[in-house]
């Protein structure tokens, strides 16, 4: 887990992180920062599990809720309907709970907190945008305790007058005064350090526990008592409202147990159950401040799931108390029109001030604090670049004090809403998709059988995990449809902006894990016993000696995989007995990055051999698995031309813009400098040939023998427009079939295997997109004595096997006794711009293998682009 936090690698549009290294204390990616570089020190870890996950947890999940909105959610939703949304957002944040503790007990956590649990459970694109996403639910959290802080100062000051003047004058922009003053109050004090936050807030705990006892006991000490609530609506209207305290009373429990929603004199709106429900469930989204203070926890591993499940059960234990306990003493109109009825029917009043006051400050503290830790870590991993790059700076003791104020200045603009049920369900919102986030990282860990998922907390499976992540879901949409579906396309917004950038770390990804369990059990499903001709397709198995020559030839094939199986296919010459570690291990990152330079889709596979065609016969038999096998081997021609070097001529193996090769720097340790220099120069006149004729010529004989189909590939580096930035559609292109043995014509069957194969090949090709619009022509030589009749016979023989193969193609009839004459003349007019040729078995003796390459060598001669194939397989089907 060493690298596990190792920065981002970044590029594309925010690549200017690079730039701001100093400022920020980092060096360029891929060097150690100041901060990492010789590890002077390393910050304490101080908190333990009560002061640092259940005391703020607890103080979350009270926040302004318990003494400021019980009452609205009684009042409004009655009872039944309270409890039922009390149980409903409580297994919500169960199921997540259970998600928290399997994640956080499956290895080392650091800062973070639910980002950090995503982002190295899902990959970089996810975890950043949900991250981002979970850092703005809490910067609007922050901005509802601070409005909920700043409405209860106000009820108490409401009749306050000096002088004839409000103490504390209200009206919107006094409002957003009021908040950005206690917004200070909450920066100053998260600047100092969230050590210091957590130790106060054992304090405010305390407090808010006493206040919490003398409203429990309120009832047996306080008489009943009538009031009269004034409120000023709209069009300086004014209502009032004589309400009644009754104390304990079965009437005033019956009258209380059903709903009655009505109008929410702090917004002017008439509620709802979703309405109800977004602003109690605002209670619910402190369950990860603990989690969020990962990187202060002495051990996060054992204090995130004791100290979770211990702050919730205490905190559903209370509100269901106190649910019970207003119901049975306070009349309806009471609790919806003064949600601070607490302080009136309080032993002594100020205990329910200084609770709410410290209630409401210490959430809104912890949700700063808990924000600027995420955005922290986001900045250390480097997702968004320049724009959040100054978050990553850190003071001597640790504290992420720019993070801070970049949190104090989004929470600054929450406020302006103006009012707390105005944001709740926005906030709601955010925090049900982060909470799905966390849920669906579990899952996919669960399904992914990964050995090394074996967390110590077992209480969960993946039918938790997908309940949670279906009803987090569900509330949403019931919550806010409009807010839902912006979220989901903001957070798809940000998911394509980061796959864009192409981030790449040592995290681990588990879509690797998934695709690998998927992938094995489909590739168990595929069984070789069960293929058919009708759903044939090439696999092809291309040798490559220097990829540095035989590019084009790798762009070509892969125009013909059809979907198939390709891979690049490379033998090392030498023995594993005389290497201290096998070579080969450390070239695979080389040729993967060809792969995507090139932008093919192959695998690669490369072997140690002691000779070219024994190391060939190991990947014919070894690569691939089950079902997907090659079935076709593809070489290069066997010549005496000088190759030319195709690094020099693509703009993609070039010096490119500092932008680019920032890239290529991020290319999994593979750089372009890197690249080019591990591939030698191509081999010139006077260079050693390292294949002999006999060998190559072997090698092909292997290949049939092992019933794979050959093909031998001359001239295609004059191939153009083939590569992945190419526009050619093929409209100006002709495709020449060949399908006679031109060495044998006397001994050939012009529809046995091979030449259908060859048919097929051609047709494969005439179907990729490159090549979609060409043209195919097909010639046809037949013997000059057959006259014209006998022309006419065997055209019409020929067309009518086409129609059955459902090929369309031009015949052209070239009589046999000037089929050399004529071929040449093809080939000086150069019009078809890849031809495919019958490729005749090679022969039984090895001492033939240069004349059969002479013979081979003088067909295609100068002429172009050609493609020589020898089929073994039947791939041509006439039913359905």
């Amino acid at each position: 887990m060493s690298n596990e936090h190792t920065p981002l690698l970044t590029s594309g549009v925010c690549g200017l992180a690079v730039g701001m290294a100093t400022v920020c204390g980092r060096g360029q990616p891929g060097e150690s920062s100041p901060a990492h570089a010789g590890a002077p020190k390393k910050e304490p870890r101080k908190l333990d599990t009560f002061f640092g996950v259940m005391v703020p947890t607890v103080l979350s999940m009270f926040s302004i809720v318990l003494f400021l909105r019980t009452g609205f959610i009684v009042g409004h939703a009655g009872l039944l309907q309270g409890l039922l949304m009390l149980v409903v957002a409580y297994t919500i944040i169960s199921l997540t709970i259970l998600s928290i503790c399997a994640i956080s007990t499956n290895g080392a956590i650091k800062g973070g907190g639910a980002y950090y649990m995503i982002s190295r459970s899902l990959g970089p694109e996810f975890g950043g945008s949900i991250g981002l996403m979970f850092f703005l639910a809490k910067v609007c959290a922050c901005g509802v305790y601070v409005l909920g802080l700043v409405e209860a100062i106000l009820n108490v000051f409401d009749a306050a007058v000096l002088g004839g003047v409000r103490v504390l004058p209200q009206g919107y922009w006094y409002n957003v005064l009021y908040s950005a003053v206690v917004l200070l109050l909450c920066l100053l004090v998260c600047l100092v350090g969230a050590h210091i936050y957590a130790r106060t807030a054992f304090v405010i705990l305390l407090v808010v526990n006493v206040t919490l006892l003398s409203i429990l006991i309120s009832p047996l000490a306080v008489p009943a008592q009538d009031f009269n609530i004034t409120h000023h609506g709209p069009g300086n209207q004014t209502r009032h409202y004589d309400v009644s305290y009754t104390g304990f009373n079965a009437t005033t429990l019956g009258n209380n147990l059903w709903r009655g929603y009505t109008l929410d004199y702090s917004t002017n709106s008439v509620m709802s159950f979703a309405t109800v429900f977004a602003v109690m469930f605002t209670s619910c989204t402190g369950i990860m401040a603990g989690a969020n203070m990962s990187g202060e926890l002495k051990t996060p591993s054992a204090s995130i799931p004791k100290g979770t499940i211990l702050a919730v059960v205490y905190t559903f234990i209370v509100y269901v108390v106190l649910f019970f306990l207003v119901s049975s003493t306070c009349e309806r109109d009471l609790l919806t029109q003064d949600y601070g009825f607490f302080q009136r029917i309080n032993v002594w009043p100020p205990f329910v001030t200084i609770g709410i006051y410290c209630g409401a400050l210490s959430a809104a503290m912890s949700s700063m604090i808990g924000a600027s830790r995420i955005l922290h870590a986001l900045a250390e991993d480097q997702l968004f670049g320049l724009p959040l790059a100054p978050a990553a700076i850190k003071s001597s003791s640790g504290n992420p004090w720019v993070a801070v104020m970049y949190t104090w200045a989004l929470a600054q603009c929450v406020v302006f809403a103006g009012q707390l049920n105005a944001v709740a369900g926005l906030v709601t919102v955010f925090y049900l998709l982060a909470y799905a986030a966390v849920d669906l990282a579990c899952l996919a860990l669960e399904w992914a059988s990964a050995p090394n998922f074996r967390p110590t907390f077992q209480l969960f499976s993946w039918h938790t995990c997908l309940l949670g992540i279906i009803s987090c879901l569900v509330m949403m949409f019931v919550i806010n449809p409009v807010y839902s579906s912006a979220s989901i396309v903001v957070l798809l917004l940000l998911l394509l902006f980061l796959h864009y950038r192409s981030p790449t770390s040592s995290w681990g990804y588990i879509s690797q894990a998934l695709i690998f369990h998927q992938v094995r059990k489909y590739l168990l499903m595929l069984d070789v016993r069960k293929d058919h001709v009708k759903f044939w397709r090439p696999q092809v198995l291309l040798m490559v000696s220097n990829p540095r020559s035989s590019s084009q030839l790798i762009l070509f094939v892969n125009q013909l995989k059809k979907g198939g199986l390709f891979v690049l296919g490379h033998v090392q010459l030498g023995d594993l007995d005389s290497f201290p570690s096998d070579p080969v291990q450390q070239q695979y990152n080389f040729w993967l990055s060809l792969v995507d330079k090139l932008g093919v889709k192959a695998f690669v596979d490369l072997t140690l051999s002691p000779s070219v065609r024994q190391g060939t016969q190991h990947l014919l038999r070894i690569t691939g698995l089950g079902g997907m096998k090659p079935n076709t081997l593809v070489l290069g021609f066997y010549d005496s031309c000088t190759p030319d070097d195709y690094f020099l001529q693509d703009p993609a193996f070039c010096h490119a813009s500092p932008g680019k090769m920032q890239e290529d720097n991020y290319n999994f340790g593979v750089d372009l400098p890197s690249l080019q220099a591990h591939f030698p120069p191509v081999r010139h006149v006077e260079s050693p040939r390292w294949l002999s004729p006999e060998e190559y010529v072997g090698i092909v004989s292997d290949a049939i023998k092992m019933d794979k189909n050959v093909c031998l590939g001359r001239y295609l580096f004059e191939l153009q427009g083939e590569g992945r930035d190419s526009k050619v559609d093929g409209s100006e292109r002709t495709i020449d079939v060949w399908p006679l043995n031109l060495l044998q014509p006397s001994r050939c069957d012009r529809v046995d295997v091979c030449s259908l194969f060859l048919l097929q090949m051609a047709c494969v090709l005439n179907m990729s997109g490159r090549w979609r619009r060409a043209r195919m022509r097909i010639f046809l030589n037949v013997e000059a004595a057959s006259g014209e009749q006998g022309w006419a016979v065997n055209e019409e023989t020929f067309r009518e096997l086409l129609r059955k193969l459902r090929i369309r193609a031009a015949i052209t009839i070239v009589p046999w006794d000037a089929a050399v004459q004529s071929y040449c003349a093809c080939r000086a007019a150069s019009q078809a711009a890849v031809r495919f040729l019958y490729l005749p078995r090679p022969p039984a003796h090895y001492s033939q293998s240069q004349q059969y390459l002479s013979q081979l060598e003088a067909v295609t001669n100068r002429l172009g682009p050609t493609l020589l194939i020898h089929g073994v397989t039947p791939v041509t089907c006439t039913d359905f």
